[in-house]
């Protein structure tokens, strides 16, 4: 039988060579005092030494030492010297054969060791079986499996045979799951699933292709074509019961393989596992295009607000020349009336200056131009009704909405809509009493229904994006209350810093709080505030400035013209052979590692430099347009991207010239604009703040060392403060992260909340910091010297109540059941000032007030802050060198390949900066080597984002394979 490789050669090397550093081994090879009596008991030095070997090497990573293996020189010192051994004896053991099988019978007697076989065999391969399903990778089943047969002393079998066992297991396991999902079909339901591969939409594409391609639209000739899927998944009638009890990862696998498998694919496997794919695929596609027509219909009202919007300042800018003639009129007759005064002659002043037709034309206009100067958008929303009269009927009928009892009555109003009921009665009991929409709606005519479902639909946006209405299976939408983990669970939880019990929190914040107060005054007092000042309840605040020595730039200079000029292709084969990073990229169905790593390097290349694959394939002298289609259908996904990014990092932070810019313990967060191709401006991907061209955004983190270990893509309209923490606990160098900067865009009372209950210091730089206002305990009691700053007092009550749910909100984030970003997005959107929502802001103004108290008398946290921010904003001028295919715009349509654009770009960047580091490191040690001074306070400001050496156009020749 052939043998059957899961694992890559990093992979084995990690699970069963023996380690060599210097914490591993302290940890696995200190020797106890009984060890050391019984490796006493062997007479001669090369058996004591053989013998304590074997242990080491049985007690982890669990197997037995081979013929001729080669002993790493570190773990035979490290042994050696806790034996007494050292010199020629150890270099005698390495080279001679040792009686292995007398050592190992001994241990075993001894520590009880047990091989693989027999019952103990069994027990493990049927133990193996049930963990298959549970495991999320080959390689997480084989560590499984290692670490069970450590924990009970059983001694590993050969690697050919472990990952025989695994591969055989996973089979077996896949085999169980989608033997289980097609069980519970009826024949009528599998017939009208294999049916999605036979029949045809327009004579052009297969259903099933047909029912895959779906996005987020922009008007409502977009939604009606996801309500005809929407549609036709509802009417197949498959419940989502059918997916019960199965593994998460497991549906996320099966629904992956779905979206990339062509309908003759699918035709041509097993029955089991085809319906089990096409059970998940309408499942799964039923969520999440019911979410795509409520993210559709946001944009819709987003646009439409903007059209009436529009329409009204351009009204305005049309009435500003009569606006100007009728007040130079009035100006005239206004003189006029005032010289006649004194004359008594008021009558013969109007009829000299204007005329009385004429002035009762100026009242007109000026009753008219008023009206304009004063309109509300309101006033022409209504232009939309067109719009939302072509969908919306049926897309409430479609939607499976669950609503609060606080929106019974705009769930009653969606009903009149459904129903097309028209008549005079029309109630507005959804509307806040403090609502802008009562006084347009009491000024509709009688029968004129329009404005009203207007403003129904409008509502219906905010209440879905609050939460207060929600939809049953849905990912994004689904009910608030139901998605955050139970108390026990945030209890559990141990990244949370807050007490559980609300009183100890407040009270610790008061102490805080009250001698920050009081320090922030002596300074104030004193005018000790670095770089600002205090005065009559007034805060100035001065530019920070620069601190770089002028030494630097010298250096940077020296260093980088050491660096060798090299092409893009041989940096990525040189950090792929020190890394690794191409095994993150299994193949989807199999989980094998991806063998064709040129191959697959020219797909990153082709996403990072924005080039696409067919360019690629024309620039690259090695695969052709179908084989990197191949390469990137099956091995290229979001999550292998952010393991891949994850070991680059981690790599590019252990090298010594990281550690000359920080610990990785602080990172700052920064959004990129991108240009998007023209249909973005009907997307409503339009920011103002970056000119009048559609784009998105990539909002990413960067830790002190210059690794992006984290990036979003993001429309260009939404605020960057909910994204803030998806970051940070996006994978394990986030959670790392003890300080996070950010810049204005950044900074929300919820953001400051939420890191301050995970134990992140959130530090943004806040550009109008003296309009802030601080949130205190006791205002009455607050210094005299800030009674000018004091905006507010903290409701400590609605604090009290709410503690439980607002370490369940911080819980769920962590546990990854809903994006931070979801979350804080929906606690920003309460329209009513949820209970919850306003306990999580008041938490943020006490996170708040300490921060610009802390911030106000810390020169040394705004620098490092300003340090921080700048690292990101040079990461900015790096990936616009890298885009340069199509322009530098994103012109991909889909979501998925915007995010692949982004992650991808990510990725290069970070694999130049790993190249960068490491050879600015080997200029370094070269420049000392020389004779000349490499300070470590000057090295703390070179940066590993220059790319001048890096040749990144042309064509992309890699070794033949």
């Amino acid at each position: 039988m052939p043998r059957r490789h899961i694992l890559t050669d990093r992979q084995r090397a990690a699970l069963f060579d023996m380690p060599t550093d210097e914490a591993a081994m302290l940890r696995h090879y200190t020797l106890a005092d009984d060890d050391l009596e019984h490796i006493r008991e062997r007479r001669r030095p090369e058996n004591r030494i053989g013998f304590a070997l074997q242990l080491c090497a049985l007690r982890y990573p669990g197997r037995l030492l081979t013929q001729g293996e080669t002993i790493p020189e570190a773990t035979l010192r490290f042994i050696g010297a806790q034996l007494g051994i050292t010199g020629n004896a150890l270099l005698t053991y390495a080279a001679r054969r040792q009686t292995r099988q007398q050592h190992l019978e001994a241990l075993r007697a001894i520590y009880g060791y047990k091989m693989f076989s027999g019952r103990g065999a069994r027990d493990l391969k049927a133990w193996l079986d049930g963990e298959a399903e549970a495991a999320r990778s080959n390689e997480d089943l084989a560590r499984r499996f290692v670490e069970k047969c450590r924990r009970t002393q059983i001694i590993l079998p050969g690697v050919s045979v472990i990952e025989r066992l695994c591969a055989d297991a996973l089979v077996a396991a896949e085999r169980r799951v989608e033997t289980r999902i097609s069980s519970r079909l009826d024949n009528t339901m599998r017939d009208c699933l294999d049916a999605l591969l036979t029949e045809d939409v327009d004579g052009r594409i297969s259903r099933f292709i047909w029912l895959r391609q779906f996005e987020l639209g922009k008007n409502s000739a977009d939604m009606s074509r996801l309500l005809d899927r929407l549609e036709f998944l509802q009417g197949m009638g498959l419940e989502s019961a059918v997916l019960d009890g199965e593994p998460p990862h497991r549906i996320i696998r099966l629904r992956r393989q779905g979206e990339r498998y062509f309908t003759d694919g699918l035709r041509d496997i097993s029955s089991d596992r085809r319906l089990a794919i096409l059970a998940v695929c309408a499942v799964e596609w039923r969520a999440a295009i019911a979410d795509a027509v409520v993210e559709t219909h946001d944009r819709i009202v987003g646009k439409t607000w903007r059209d009436a919007k529009r329409l009204c300042d351009h009204r305005i800018a049309d009435a500003k020349a009569a606006l100007h003639d009728t007040l130079r009129a009035f100006s005239g007759l206004g003189s006029a009336l005032l010289e006649a005064r004194g004359d008594g002659a008021p009558r013969c002043a109007v009829e000299t200056t204007c005329g009385w037709h004429h002035l009762e034309g100026l009242v007109a206009t000026a009753t008219d131009l008023t009206g304009t100067m004063a309109a509300d958008p309101l006033a022409h929303v209504t232009q939309g009704y067109h719009r939302f009269r072509r969908y919306a009927p049926r897309m409430l009928r479609a939607l499976n909405i669950q609503a609060a009892p606080v929106a019974a009555p705009l769930i009653a109003a969606t009903q009149l809509i459904i129903h097309g009921e028209h008549g005079p009665d029309r109630p507005t009991s959804f509307l806040p009493r403090s609502s802008k929409w009562h006084r347009p709606l009491l000024a509709q005519p009688l029968g004129d229904h329009r404005l009203w479902e207007v403003a129904v639909l409008f509502h219906l946006r905010d209440a879905f994006r609050s939460g207060d209405i929600w939809l049953t299976q849905s990912r994004r939408y689904a009910d608030l209350t139901q998605t955050l983990v139970p108390m026990a669970a945030a209890r559990a939880t141990s990244r949370l810093v807050m007490p559980f019990e609300p009183a100890e929190w407040i009270a610790g914040r008061k102490a805080r709080m009250a001698d920050g107060l009081d320090r922030l005054a002596r300074a104030a007092r004193r005018g000790a505030i670095p770089g600002g000042s205090i005065e009559n309840g007034v805060l100035t605040v001065e530019r920070l400035t620069a601190a770089v020595p002028a030494e630097a730039d010298e250096l940077v200079l020296d260093l980088y013209q050491r660096l060798p000029e090299v092409r893009i292709t041989d940096l990525l084969l040189e950090v792929e052979k020190a890394t690794g990073f191409t095994d993150a990229f299994t193949h989807i169905r199999t989980g094998a590692p991806c063998r064709d790593k040129i191959g697959l390097l020219s797909v990153l290349l082709a996403e990072g430099l924005n080039l696409g694959l067919s360019k690629m394939a024309e620039a690259t002298n090695t695969h052709d347009y179908f084989q990197l289609s191949r390469l990137s259908r099956w091995h290229v996904e979001s999550e292998a991207m952010n393991r891949a990014l994850a070991m680059v990092i981690e790599s590019q932070s252990a090298l010594p010239m990281a550690r000359f810019w920080g610990a990785g313990l602080t990172a700052s967060g920064d959004g990129q604009f991108f240009p998007t191709t023209r249909q973005g401006e009907a997307m409503n991907l339009i920011n103002a703040k970056y000119g009048h061209e559609p784009g998105l955004k990539a909002y990413t983190h960067i830790s002190d060392q210059f690794g992006p270990f984290a990036t979003q893509t993001i429309p260009a309209t939404v605020s960057e403060a909910p994204y803030i923490l998806d970051g940070l606990l996006m994978n394990e160098t986030g959670r790392k992260i003890r300080e996070q900067y950010a810049d204005t865009g950044g900074f929300t009372d919820h953001v400051f909340a939420v890191t301050a209950l995970l134990g992140f210091q959130f530090i943004p730089r806040i550009r109008d910091l003296p309009s802030k206002r601080l949130h205190v305990f006791d205002p009455a009691n607050a210094p005299k010297e800030l009674k000018g700053l004091i905006g507010g007092k903290i409701r400590e009550g609605t604090i009290t109540i709410n503690w439980p749910d607002i370490l369940r909100s911080a819980a769920t984030m962590v546990a990854g059941v809903m994006p931070p970003s979801h979350l804080l997005r929906k606690f920003a959107a309460y329209p009513r000032q949820h209970e919850l929502a306003i306990a999580l802001r008041e938490i943020g103004r006490v996170e708040r007030t300490l921060f610009i108290i802390d911030w106000l008398l810390d020169a040394d946290m705004q620098r490092r802050a300003q340090i921080g921010l700048n690292k990101g904003e040079a990461h900015h001028a790096l990936k616009n060198a890298l885009r340069i295919g199509r322009q530098g715009e994103i012109r991909d349509h889909t979501t998925e390949g915007q995010h692949y654009r982004m992650a991808g770009l990510n990725l290069l960047a970070a694999i130049i900066i790993y190249w960068n580091t490491k050879h600015l490191g080997q200029a370094a040690a070269q420049r000392k080597h020389a004779g000349l001074d490499c300070p470590p306070e000057l090295l703390s400001h070179i940066s590993p984002l220059g790319w001048a050496h890096i040749l990144i156009t042309g064509e992309y020749r890699w070794p033949k394979r």
